[in-house]
């Protein structure tokens, strides 16, 4: 069981955010006397945004609040809560103080702890760096969540989107050294490389596998508006985009309509002013120009959209497909939407398949597998045949002219 501790202040939201990439359960904090602030209403909206369904609530200072005061507050947060993805979430009355409520706060936290799923450690290594630095006599040490994957000492890594390839010579996984580091885990990685410094590995960046590195500057993301916004996201707004531990300026291109109200959900192609890299599933949440207010947040679904034609028709059913959770029937159905099939190498690369989940998508009878540059495209067996048809009507009628 690790902590991450972020901060509270609205004006480091950015830091909080970097905070609650993959994190697995919220612990938020409410005190007595004060009850409810703006910026707790701001951090349970991108807690709701980016999906994290399981939490409670430590309800602190309860020394300084009598039976009455507790009982209004706990109505307030009850109602803050209500809606959210934390909604029904346990409230603990706590204080440092007396010691009152912490043993209850501790057992739900070992139970909850208890019941979590181990994160799947299936796919290539993903870790979010929030934090690089030097020490002396090891060298340079890089922090973060690991998303997916497992990395071993010796692993071969890429500093992405800058491309640097680093080896992994040391690990510590939650606080102690390790052998190896997996998904769901706080890890500090020492790492070495010809060309490696301090100054070329920076919060935000990501270390993966190096299958996974492909610097993009435009993500096709299914984004849902913040329902407190107070006002339609329109089309081409300026933004900050935080994903991962990075925060990167953009904007935001609404591909059905030209806006988007509050608390609702469309597709959206974000174009971003530096380039990062993304997975299908990546978390993203969108702040306004200033950094001020909350605009939305959803997940990645493409990270590599094409420049033209991103409204279409075609490609809204495209991205409606990736939506699916299941990678074969994704491409199943996506096969028969894409003339030009699909390339089954950068298919498996944004999904980050396993070498066991990739052979899954070989030899369906849903697909016809055709070799490419790259390796093997698949299609649907009507969009083959259909090709076929063509290039041999196309050679009879060169023969027959000449």
């Amino acid at each position: 069981l690790g902590f991450v501790d972020v901060p509270g202040h609205e004006r480091l939201v950015h830091n909080m955010l970097a905070g609650a990439t993959g994190i697995d359960f919220v612990l938020l904090v409410v005190a007595a006397d004060d009850g409810p602030m703006p910026q707790t209403r701001e951090h349970l909206e991108i807690i709701d945004l980016l999906g994290l369904g399981r939490g409670a609530v430590a309800l602190t200072k309860s020394d300084l609040a009598d039976a009455a005061r507790l009982a209004e507050v706990e109505a307030q947060i009850a109602g803050l809560l209500h809606g959210t993805s934390l909604a029904g979430s346990a409230v603990f009355p706590v204080s440092s103080v007396t010691g009152d409520g912490l043993d209850a706060l501790r057992a739900h936290l070992a139970a909850q702890a208890a019941a979590t799923r181990q994160r799947d450690g299936r796919g290539r290594f993903r870790l979010a760096v929030d934090r690089a630095f030097v020490l002396k006599g090891t060298g340079v040490v890089v922090t973060g969540t690991a998303h997916s994957g497992t990395v071993a000492v010796d692993d071969r890594l890429v500093v992405s989107p800058r491309g640097l390839e680093v080896r992994v010579r040391g690990i510590h996984a939650q606080n102690a050294a390790a052998e190896r580091g997996a998904a769901g885990q706080r890890c500090a990685l020492n790492l070495t490389g010809p060309k490696l410094d301090k100054e070329l590995v920076n919060r935000g960046d990501w270390l993966v596998a190096p299958e996974l590195h492909s610097p993009t500057s435009r993500l096709d993301v299914e984004l849902r508006v913040a329902r407190h916004v107070g006002r339609p996201l329109q089309h081409w707004t300026p933004v900050h985009v935080h994903l991962g531990a990075a925060r990167i300026t953009g904007r935001v291109a609404v591909l059905e309509g030209d806006a988007l109200a509050p608390d609702a959900s469309g597709l959206v192609q974000l174009v971003l002013d530096s380039p990062t890299i993304a997975l299908r599933g990546d978390r993203v949440i969108l702040r306004d120009q200033s950094a001020r207010q909350t605009l939305g947040g959803g997940r990645v679904l493409d990270d590599s959209p094409p420049t033209r034609g991103r409204r279409s028709a075609q490609r809204i059913a495209v991205l409606r497909a990736l939506g699916r959770d299941d990678a074969l029937e994704a491409l199943t159905e996506l096969v028969e939407l894409v003339p030009g099939g699909v390339d089954l190498a950068r298919y498996v690369r944004l999904w980050n398949l396993d070498d066991d989940a990739a052979a899954r998508l070989h030899g369906q009878p849903s697909l016809v597998e055709v070799p490419g540059p790259t390796g093997p495209v698949a299609f649907a067996p009507r969009r083959w045949a259909a090709l076929q048809s063509r290039l041999l009507e196309a050679l009879a009628a060169e023969h027959e002219q000449h």
